[in-house]
């Protein structure tokens, strides 16, 4: 088949290379965020997805909104059969979804119809899911709502990030997603309605939600933490200044008010509503990436002192 591939960051480049690889499907064209700025200079740069499409010798479009006139006809020219989508980031409009003859297939983060929306792999961790996975699905006007392809499922371990178990289902997505394609190229695959019951919503963390609340339990403390790994990035305020904070791990039996800092030459505990938590990297506004012990020994916690 034709495709024409919509995507923007690292996620969506296993997708890309798998169809790039395939022998049955030809990339055509790339769909992608236009190039923004990024790292401590600002400097512009283009989206992952452009990278790797520039790389292979594909087209690349960056419409600034998916329902530009000039993007439309360009789309039209191109003749896709069908348009696979990963984390593309931008709203499609109906004249763009009504292009490809096999529409638009979306590889989604979640099992749905659990976690519609921008964060699903972050919510997953964040609830405490014990299993997750990633599901291919026809796009339709309303969020995350079409009729489903194929799943593959995916354990959430103990340890994960967002960042870690992302990553893990951004690799078998890419294997599901080339065979959803294969699938309805040979008309062997038909997509079914998702159940009406287990819709959840999953919408972007913010910054503010990252805010770590030391008064809640530690289990909460902790899948809040890994759920923001790396992206928003939990925080919290020490005398006056924002600290964040990587993965905790919980000590059983320690107890602390909430918030409170204990160090030693070993470690750094902080309390919370529970059991406290060890903490591990940190980084102070301004500065790098650090132990917490390195910086503990640096700012000297006072007996009693809380993060806020």
């Amino acid at each position: 088949m034709r495709l024409v591939f919509a995507g923007t960051p690292e996620t969506a480049l296993p997708s890309l290379r798998t169809l790039i690889d395939s022998p049955r499907h030809e990339v055509v064209a790339v769909v992608t965020r236009p190039d923004a700025q990024s790292g401590r200079g600002r400097k512009v740069h283009p989206s992952p997805v452009a990278e790797l499409a520039e790389e292979a010798g594909i087209e690349v479009l960056r419409p600034p909104k998916a329902g530009d006139p000039a993007f439309l006809d360009r789309l039209r020219e191109l003749e896709p059969d069908c348009c696979p989508v990963v984390a593309y980031g931008a709203l499609l409009p109906q004249p763009a979804l009504d292009v490809p003859r096999h529409g638009w297939i979306n590889l989604h983060f979640s099992i749905l119809p659990a976690w519609r929306g921008a964060a699903p792999v972050q919510h997953a961790v964040l609830h405490g899911d014990e299993i997750t996975g990633a599901t291919t699905f026809q796009i339709v006007k309303e969020l995350d709502a079409g009729p489903v392809y194929g799943v593959v499922t995916e354990e959430v371990r103990d340890s994960d990030t967002s960042g870690a178990l992302l990553e893990r289902l951004s690799v078998s997505g890419a294997g599901l997603l080339a065979a959803t394609l294969d699938g309805v190229e040979d008309g062997t695959l038909e997509a079914r309605p998702q159940p009406a019951d287990g819709v959840t919503i999953a919408p972007k963390i913010s910054v503010t939600d990252a805010r770590v609340d030391w008064a809640k339990p530690a289990m909460h403390v902790d899948r809040l933490i890994r759920a923001c790994t790396p992206n928003p990035g939990a925080w919290s305020e020490f005398r006056g200044q924002r600290v964040k904070l990587g993965p905790v791990r919980v000590v059983p039996g320690e107890r602390l008010a909430a918030g409170e800092i204990v160090a030693s030459k070993t470690s750094v505990l902080v309390g919370t509503a529970s059991d406290a938590v060890e903490l591990g990297e940190v980084q102070p506004q301004g500065k790098r990436l650090m132990g917490a012990v390195e910086w503990a020994r640096g700012v000297r916690p006072e007996g009693k002192e809380l993060f806020g």
